[in-house]
């Protein structure tokens, strides 16, 4: 997967955008106000960084040489993950899984506000 496939799986969801609050590297994607995946545009191979529970990540590092602890984030809930190697539909499932940690995080009025937006 390339940069502009993720970005579009991403914004497809709901309530979904994307930032640059870093530097000009590091794409930020929220859904509402809250991270849920970074992607470093100038790193090759591709890399992108998603929330994770603590559990799956140490089984998801143990299996998965290209799977870490994300850099300048809580190691427990953030995994750097370089793209090199792995499949598209592990890339998607990690994607997912952080879209939903961050979203079932929210309020129930957030919830519903993102659910019941037209994006």
């Amino acid at each position: 997967m390339d940069a502009n496939e993720i970005l579009d799986y991403c914004l497809a969801k709901n309530g979904v955008s994307e930032s640059f609050p870093f530097d000009n590297e590091t794409l930020v994607l929220k859904v509402a106000t809250k991270m849920f995946l970074l992607i470093s545009l100038d790193k090759q191979p591709l890399a992108i960084a998603v929330k994770t529970d603590p559990e799956w990540s140490e089984e998801l590092r143990e299996q998965h040489p290209q799977i870490t602890g994300a850099y300048h984030m809580n190691k427990t809930h953030w995994n750097s993950v370089s793209l090199d190697g792995l499949k598209k539909d592990l890339i998607l499932k990690l994607i997912d899984h952080s879209y939903d940690l961050v979203f079932q995080s929210m309020t129930k009025k957030m919830r519903e506000e993102i659910e019941n937006a037209v994006n």
